[in-house]
């Protein structure tokens, strides 16, 4: 089924837009989840969380892209449920140390930003990685959208461990320098 038809099940309130998101993107939204929470049952909880967060959304929401909005639904309610449970006993310290490596160069998300200032921060992001390399991209992507695991990442793209580390290194600093210079005080 298409987006704009599961989208118009949503508009009907009609509750097979549940069912049809769930067919369409439930392996999605579970792997970003089990990404983030490394267990089956928080991250079918998620899963299950984000269908009633969408029914609640739309309307008066009308998204442009399902997928994306079913996925940062997902990710946000994943990430609350990794705090809430203190994911450094459960998830190998892993999900800390990959928030750790963004904080260097990305503001706190929790300081008093103004939400202007934090759609002008994704704005940003959103340009600078146009500008990357689709590798440098994708490596970044998996790492800090999806928070994989960077030996998963090598795997993934059949890269040296080392070469994914200095990647992500790189492109932390290449994004730093980028914000400054589009005047973001980190």
């Amino acid at each position: 089924m298409k987006d704009t038809e599961i989208l118009d099940l949503y508009w009907q309130r009609n509750e097979r837009a549940i069912e049809e998101s769930q067919k369409s993107y439930g392996n999605y939204c579970y792997s970003i989840a089990f990404h983030i929470l490394h267990t089956k049952e928080d991250s079918e909880e998620c899963v299950n969380d984000t269908w009633m967060k969408a029914w609640n959304a739309i309307p008066p929401n009308r998204p442009n892209r399902l997928e994306l909005f079913l996925g940062t639904i997902t990710r946000n309610l994943s990430f609350d449920r990794w705090k809430h449970k203190n994911a450094m006993k459960r998830g190998n310290g892993e999900m800390e140390a990959t928030l750790d490596e963004l904080a260097e160069c990305v503001p706190s998300a929790f300081s008093t930003e103004e939400a202007v200032e934090e759609a002008e921060l994704k704005r940003l992001i959103n340009c600078f990685l146009g500008m990357l390399k689709e590798q440098e991209r994708n490596v970044f992507l998996r790492r800090y959208w999806y928070a994989e695991e960077v030996s998963e990442i090598a795997k993934r793209y059949d890269m040296k461990l080392n070469t994914v580390k200095t990647t992500l290194f790189r492109v932390r600093g290449k994004l730093k320098v980028y914000l400054e210079q589009e005047g973001v005080v980190l």
